[in-house]
């Protein structure tokens, strides 16, 4: 007889409750997220987010207690908790919500990046740095080639009869 047999099943620490039973029949197989959910219902998760920018504590304390107070409004029960200068762990107390909050977060204009479980999704902030450096790297790209294509354009006077260009003799 062990110290938890006469404790009811809700009232349990929580690696000692059982699991709640997962209804495979219900899973989408293309949509590996919902099997993710179903797994972690019930269970605390922590979500780690990346402010943007070099922002200090303050402000990291600032922003994401907005996030906080957002999430909150919308019934999540999570908790904040600043660990550097830019990095944040909200700790849910049902995991399978994770994926909202998640969606929620890397909406905001100054989130850098989301961690759930292992996984890192971009912010907002990065998706515009992404695109801003992918554009400006195609603006070298095709400067690169139209410096090439005007160099290997030279007249041919030996009787190009397919340039357009007319060559007085």
């Amino acid at each position: 007889m062990s110290q938890y047999d006469d404790i009811e099943e809700g009232d349990l620490p929580e690696h000692r409750r059982s699991p709640p039973p997962i209804d495979f029949s219900k899973v989408d197989a293309s949509k590996p997220e919902e099997l993710l959910k179903m797994s972690k219902k019930g269970k605390t998760l922590m979500v780690f987010a990346t402010v943007a920018g070099e922002p200090t504590e303050k402000e990291t304390e600032e922003v994401t207690s907005l996030w906080q107070s957002s999430l909150f409004n919308a019934n999540f029960d999570i908790q904040r908790f600043v660990v550097g200068s830019n990095r944040v762990i909200f700790m849910l107390r049902d995991g399978s919500f994770a994926w909202e909050v998640k969606d929620f977060l890397v909406a905001q204009e100054r989130c850098a990046e989301v961690t759930v479980e292992g996984q890192v999704f971009p912010g907002k902030v990065a998706k515009k740095d992404d695109s801003a450096k992918a554009k400006q790297q195609n603006e070298v790209n095709t400067k690169k080639k139209g410096k090439k294509k005007s160099e290997g354009k030279k007249p041919d006077l030996d009787g190009n009869r397919a340039s357009k260009d007319k060559v007085e003799l």
